[in-house]
């Protein structure tokens, strides 16, 4: 299974006043990349809502922090998905700092997350059908 990569850039608005990213905004860069990760795919979250009536909730997250990002960084965001069940998967993510070419990236975050695929009008759980594969 292939480990779907996206970069993105730490700015002002990411930090705490020390310039270092606020614990919490790991988790908008781990959403990100999980929505990145379905575009790559050919899977747009609104189409999906509007013409098939299915969208994705998070059910769970365990999350180790083991180094900090700080403002200016390139960070990577990296996601590997590996399907639970019929309604449920979970996506294994790190986050790493990007680093000159010759200089190896350092590990920053690993998170797990386990996903629901519902009804976009009820919110009960609804078979994957292909989406999260």
């Amino acid at each position: 299974m292939s480990v779907f990569e996206w970069p993105v850039r730490v700015y002002w608005e990411d930090t705490d006043a020390g310039g270092v990213v606020y614990y919490a905004n790991y988790l908008r860069f781990l959403e990100r990349g999980r929505t990145e990760w379905l575009r790559s795919k050919g899977v747009a979250q609104r189409e999906l809502a509007a013409n098939e009536g299915v969208q994705f909730m998070v059910l769970g997250l365990s999350i180790e922090y083991k180094a900090a990002a700080r403002l200016d960084d390139t960070l990577i965001v990296t996601c590997q998905i590996q399907p639970e069940g019929r309604t449920t998967a979970i996506f294994d993510q790190q986050i790493w700092r990007d680093s000159a070419p010759q200089v190896e990236r350092e590990l920053l975050i690993e998170a797990r997350v386990r996903v629901v695929c519902v009804d976009a009008k009820t919110l009960r759980p609804r078979r994957v059908r292909g989406y999260l594969t």
